[in-house]
């Protein structure tokens, strides 16, 4: 396989396994305050069958080497080849029969390290990141995810600047040394890719407690904070435990070492990394209490502890082969913490979350210059696939594939599946391959959906005469910039025949050409039908219930019906689907228009999303995404081509204002029937009173046409999350009142100790939604607490900026490119991967009118223009232009 760090596009078809195996890797560090030494020892052997002359050539990035030796001896003359990327060395005595250590020694500066990859130094701790090729930042190493080895560290460090030596697996040895420092010795007996390598050494503080598995075996967890920060801890020590306890319930699945340790750093590129037994985590999604922390916080950390933990069998005892099997752990491991949550809290709500997120990320994606199969076959920085399409499509292949199998023969396949591979580096096909045995059914065709990218369009049409109600579907699939195949996919189809009372009718089919088993209708063709008889009266036809395919949906169905089925459908995810699209295309349209309330609603549609926030059968948390219409980015990709952002954002201000008019007095009925909480809970149905209150203020707000209302919650709120609603509607909405500036002002004095509410008040003035933001984003860019080199504080100003305000990014005279497009300058050398993550706000620039599309092209073409661009970067900018 060509390397991905010397530039070259590396390529599915190119692989091939790697001439040696590595059976067992004992490495130390020396951590000192100006550099760390690390001695690696790996016993390996030569691959069976493989070229006895063939040279072993180690992965490097900027390394200072120092030695290297096989078997205790010096290599010597020109056995050896050296460079700060790569070490190459000839082994003949290196045999399938013959194991041989390879010992190399390098000098690292972790203090200097601002990639964050690598061995790095934060806040005075030192701390690893490794995937996806992080591990040769550290020492010479066949640094790729088909190579699988035992480790054992030893970790030494000065007892004052490190008394915690942390590493992956259990702990076995620890003691003192010279001159007050110590050691610690761990060992991880599961063979494990160097991207899941971590080493954590700092003065931190602990949270502890013990967990017995099913099986009755005691597991120590511990929490590791930044110096005082651990009362804060506690909420994700509660998350670890229930995810610990649903996957033995769920999957059957337990843990397997003796301890499992977490450490949060502030300074970290990912939400979190799940290297085995020690992950380690961005500090936002650990650090939680009610005076700092939304409840969309909450919901985040209980996520993405669930996440990183499932990863212990998805990822981790199973692995990937290669990079381009990502989705085999990320996807799949997305499918398992959503089932989590929808098991913790509230299925409906959560599914509607998380189609609000493919909607708003991958859909975009599949759409722009930046699309991809969820398998891609070539990438030239494979940092730069983390992406939406792996993650959130990757996990609804896998909905999918639940949803064609039925409960029962899905857990067979997962059960196979984890039997089959443990301890293997998997494929795709590997994992296809277990549901197709388990399930008895061929899953050939649907594997299409890993090679093919886009968004497929599914097309429902209905007819009813004389009982019989005929469906007629049709699938197509549009060429992108991706170049994939676009031949017909599986699509499952749930669906329900709904009478006017709002009752499901039992109806089974009479004829038609698609399979259907239940409630799911199989698309395989371009097109099929189905057709029901018998029926007493015509239904309401509720299709795609639970979102279950990601494709987007044509049906064309009357209004009234679409605004029925808002009311009666007994499928939660059908109702808000049914309003959410109407209110959508209404925009759509009203965009299109000119921008005014004009074509945008009608009585009938405002009237619909004020009696769902009315109708008390539903849990206030849904109410509350009933009531949410659709962001101004989503309106934009509804739209298509010809963008004017300035139409989008005046049609949505409009049918706001509409709403607030006409349903002041029965929203305000509604505030009042929610009472108030006794004290802060964070469970689900307080989060979703909180949650309905502050989706009520914003129209209410509207409908007094005064700040007063948003002040007095804001002076009045106990938590976070009412806090920040209140403030987001005072600034936001009325930025130029005094109430307004004091509130901002206030919060800034409150809390400019607290990082993580820093972060939220740099992202919260990023995104207030007037053209002259962006003057104010460039004085915020030269603020005391902006610091470009921490992607937490860099994607809140930058990143909120560029994707949560579409008005002032997408100005008409191209400042808004402009100016992002430096910030991505500045911050390419010093932190290349968060860079190009930001620059993927461009990926839609194509679908504006033409004076903006020149000023977009024009930003880019300058960015790409920069010398010595790092390959991250260089990479988006230049697909975004092609």
């Amino acid at each position: 396989m060509a390397r991905s760090d010397d530039g070259q596009v590396v390529r599915l078809e190119d692989y091939r396994p790697t001439d040696f195996l590595i059976e067992h890797v004992e490495m130390r560090f020396e951590l000192f305050e100006n550099e760390a030494l690390v001695e690696t020892v790996s016993t390996l052997r030569r691959r069976e069958g493989t070229d006895p002359a063939s040279p072993l050539v180690l992965d490097g990035d900027a390394l200072d080497f120092v030695s290297a030796s096989v078997n205790g001896l010096d290599i010597a003359g020109d056995r050896l080849d050296v460079s700060p990327d790569r070490l190459r060395v000839a082994l003949p005595e290196a045999t399938a029969a013959q194991a041989v250590q390879l010992s190399v020694r390098t000098r690292l500066r972790p203090e200097d390290n601002t990639q964050l990859m690598g061995l790095y130094r934060t806040n005075g701790v030192w701390c690893t990141q490794c995937e996806a090729e992080g591990f040769r930042r550290i020492t010479y190493f066949l640094d790729r995810p088909d190579v699988l080895a035992t480790y054992r560290v030893r970790v030494e460090a000065d007892r004052r600047a490190a008394p915690v030596l942390l590493s992956n697996g259990n702990p076995v040895e620890a003691g003192a040394l010279g001159d007050d420092r110590h050691f610690a010795v761990w060992d991880d007996p599961f063979p494990k890719p160097s991207y899941l390598f971590a080493l954590v050494a700092g003065d931190l503080d602990p949270i502890e407690e013990r967990f017995r598995t099913r099986s009755g075996r005691d597991v120590r967890l511990t929490i590791y904070t930044e110096k005082g920060l651990s009362s804060r801890a506690g909420y994700a020590m509660d998350a670890l435990k229930r995810s610990m306890v649903w996957d033995e319930r769920r999957f059957g699945l337990e843990y397997d070492l003796d301890v499992f340790n977490i450490v949060a750093v502030g300074d970290f590129n990912m939400g979190a990394m799940e290297n085995k037994g020690l992950n380690v985590f961005n500090h936002k999604y650990v650090l939680l209490d009610p005076d700092t922390a939304t409840d969309g916080d909450y919901q985040g950390v209980e996520t993405v502890i669930a996440h990183e933990y499932f990863h212990n069998w998805t990822g981790n005892r199973i692995t990937c082969r290669d990079w381009f099997q990502l989705c085999l752990k990320e996807g799949l491991t997305v499918y398992r913490d959503q089932e989590f949550t929808s098991d913790e809290r509230s299925r409906a709500v959560k599914r509607i979350a998380s189609v609000h997120t493919l909607k708003s990320h991958q859909f975009p994606e599949d759409q722009g210059p930046l699309q991809h199969p969820v398998r891609p076959t070539r990438y030239r920085e494979i940092n730069n696939f983390y992406t939406a399409t792996v993650y959130e499509k990757g996990a609804e292949l896998v909905r999918m594939i639940a949803t064609i199998l039925g409960e029962t023969r899905f857990r067979a396949g997962m059960d196979l599946y984890f039997a089959r591979h443990d301890g293997d580096a998997a494929t795709i096909e590997d994992f296809i391959r277990c549901f197709e045995e388990a399930g008895e059914t061929d899953l050939s065709q649907f594997s299409r959906w890993y090679a093919q990218a886009g968004t497929p369009t599914l097309e429902v049409r209905e007819s009813f005469a004389d009982g019989r109600l005929t469906l007629d579907f049709s699938q197509s699939l549009a060429p992108g910039s991706a170049g994939t195949p676009t031949a017909p996919l599986v699509i499952p189809i749930r669906f329900g025949l709904v009478d006017r009372a709002g009752r499901d009718i039992e109806a089974v089919p009479e004829a038609g050409s698609a399979e259907v088993e239940g409630d799911v209708i199989l698309l395989t063709e371009p097109r099929a039908s189905v057709v029901f008889a018998d029926l007493p009266e015509r239904p309401l036809v509720s299709v795609l219930r639970g979102f279950s395919a990601p494709v987007t949906l044509l049906h064309a169905q009357a209004e009234a019906d679409r605004l029925a089925l808002a009311r009666l459908d007994p499928d939660p995810f059908g109702r808000w689907r049914a309003l959410t699209d109407l209110v959508g295309e209404r925009l759509r349209d009203g965009a299109k228009a000119g921008g005014t309330e004009a074509g945008a609603t009608d009585p009938a549609i405002a009237e619909a999303l004020i009696a769902s926030v009315e109708d008390g059968r539903l849990e206030p948390a849904l109410r509350a995404q009933m009531m949410q219409l659709p962001g101004e980015a989503e309106i934009a990709r509804l739209i298509g081509r010809d963008v004017d952002p300035e139409r989008v954002h005046a049609v949505r201000e409009a049918v706001l204002a509409q709403i607030a008019r006409t349903g002041s007095e029965r929203l305000s009925h509604v505030e009042a029937t929610l009472g108030g909480d006794a004290g802060f809970s964070p469970d689900a149905a307080s989060a979703g009173r909180r949650a309905l209150r502050n989706a009520l203020l914003l129209p209410l707000s509207l409908a007094d046409g005064s700040p007063e209302r948003a002040a007095r919650r804001y002076r009045d709120a106990d938590n976070m999350t009412d806090r920040l609603a209140a403030l987001t509607v005072l600034a936001h909405v009325f930025p130029d009142s005094d109430l307004a500036t004091q509130a901002v002002g206030s919060f800034f004095q409150r809390f400019e100790d607290d990082a993580l509410v820093m972060d939220k008040w740099f992202l919260l003035l990023a995104t207030v939604p007037r053209p002259d933001t962006l003057e104010r984003v460039e004085a915020l860019a030269q603020h005391p607490l902006f610091r470009l080199s921490n992607p937490n504080r860099a994607r809140a100003l930058i990143g909120g900026f560029a994707t949560g305000n579409q008005r002032a990014f997408n100005r008409a005279d191209g400042a808004g490119y402009r100016w992002v497009a430096e910030q991505l300058r500045r911050l390419d050398p010093v932190n290349p991967q968060t860079a190009a993550r930001l620059a993927t706000a461009f990926r839609s620039w194509r679908a504006f009118e033409p004076v903006r599309q020149g000023h977009a092209r024009a930003a880019l073409e300058d960015l790409a223009a920069t010398p010595g661009l790092s390959r991250d970067l260089a990479d988006i900018v230049v697909r975004s232009l092609n």
